[in-house]
């Protein structure tokens, strides 16, 4: 037959939670293994001395005081009844954790065992999840502002070509474009948002941490792609007030490709490369180093959104005598040949996007960026054969 003694030595002595008891006077008799980690003492550093010395203050003073209490009053405080409370450690750290204590009268004598259970990952957790809910809070705040900026001088750009009707006609056009893309991309991360928070809640209450964390992630992806796509409207807003001017200068255009290549590099999706190359003897050229990078990035972006796993994007750069070209190659979705007189136009999507996600705005903040380094923008592509975009500079 199992021995009940040691089966039930065996069980205290590899349990997760900590284990202690005491006697009436508050000395203790046992620690587990799980306890003495836990507190950071060794067994006999504990045994014999008042459990007090395991808590801070005010507890430690009162703790004498409330057995005390119990035994002549009968009233209980926390016998029976789990709570939590804060622990000491040996090198003097306080730490969260839940307390349950049981009485048991054995050999004569009343014996209060605790068992404790460490909070310190699950208040963690609750600490960095409100440190990200008021993170989110602020930027939300701050870019619906920048939208209702937006919107506001959108309808004033609306009342100021209303007295032509051919612009008119355009204006509702783009409006309605405008109101599609926004449904369904603010939608798509707000419910993401949505859903990641209402599971954090559910995780906290378990604890789950590791899912919370993966879901603090995905708000912040969420958060990041409604960045961007405020941004877009940000550009187009300054481009449409005359805000944005080209500010030239000889930049070291070979040295600013590799730098956009090994970054966008970071984002290609599974076993996806950019393969850059320059030709020519020189690599400077005068231009404006802001909008050029601004431009092949959201080349580049496009380029990883419509191609799939396992391609190749072919990023390259020319500067012979006083000619600069620029040319991004992919071998992705391609632009339908009905779609491609309206490619530059504000909130347009090609019709074979499917689900990918985007403002319909990049191309058309590229070429106006092209046009005011008096630069060209071509393209040409085909469904399933992939695009290529070039922009050409002349000193």
């Amino acid at each position: 037959m199992v021995d009940s003694a040691k089966l039930l030595a065996a069980i205290i002595d590899n349990a997760i939670d900590g284990i202690i008891t005491i006697d009436s006077r508050g000395i203790v008799e046992s620690i587990n293994p799980a306890a003495s980690a836990l507190f950071g003492y060794e067994p006999e550093e504990v045994i014999g001395n008042n459990i007090a010395m395991l808590m801070p203050e005010p507890d430690r003073s009162k703790h004498d005081d409330y057995i005390s209490s119990y035994q002549h009053t009968g009233v209980k405080k926390i016998i029976g009844i789990g709570r939590e409370v804060l622990g000491r450690k040996k090198n003097g750290v306080t730490f969260p954790f839940r307390l349950a204590v049981s009485e048991v009268y054995y050999q004569n004598k009343n014996i209060f065992t605790g068992f404790i259970h460490d909070l310190t990952k699950e208040r963690a957790a609750e600490d960095e999840l409100r440190e990200h809910a008021i993170k989110l809070e602020a930027t939300v705040s701050e870019r619906t502002k920048d939208l209702i900026k937006l919107v506001s001088e959108l309808e004033k750009a609306k009342s100021d070509v209303s007295l032509s009707l051919e612009k008119e006609k355009e204006l509702n056009q783009m409006k309605s474009r405008f109101v599609s893309m926004a449904s369904h991309e603010f939608r798509t991360p707000l419910s993401s948002v949505q859903l990641s928070a209402s599971l954090i809640e559910k995780y906290v209450e378990r604890p789950d941490y590791q899912n919370v964390i993966k879901h603090t992630h995905r708000i912040r992806g969420a958060v990041q792609l409604l960045n961007n796509i405020l941004n877009d409207f940000l550009s187009l807003e300054k481009l449409e007030a005359g805000k944005v001017v080209a500010n030239k200068s000889d930049i070291n255009l070979v040295q600013l490709a590799e730098e956009i290549t090994e970054e966008m590099q970071m984002i290609c999706k599974k076993n996806q490369h950019i393969v850059y190359q320059h030709t020519g003897d020189v690599g400077v050229f005068y231009l404006d180093s802001h909008l050029v990078k601004s431009s092949i990035i959201n080349l580049i972006s496009n380029a990883i959104k419509y191609s799939g796993e396992d391609t190749f994007i072919e990023f390259s750069t020319e500067i012979k005598d006083d000619i600069c070209v620029m040319c991004i190659r992919d071998n992705g979705i391609g632009i339908p040949i009905e779609d491609q007189k309206s490619l530059f136009e504000p909130f347009f999507r090609a019709q074979n996007i499917g689900n990918i996600p985007g403002t319909g705005l990049g191309l058309n903040i590229v070429k106006r960026y092209v046009e005011l380094m008096d630069g060209i923008m071509e393209y040409s592509s085909a469904v399933n054969e992939g695009a290529t975009f070039k922009m050409t500079f002349q000193q």
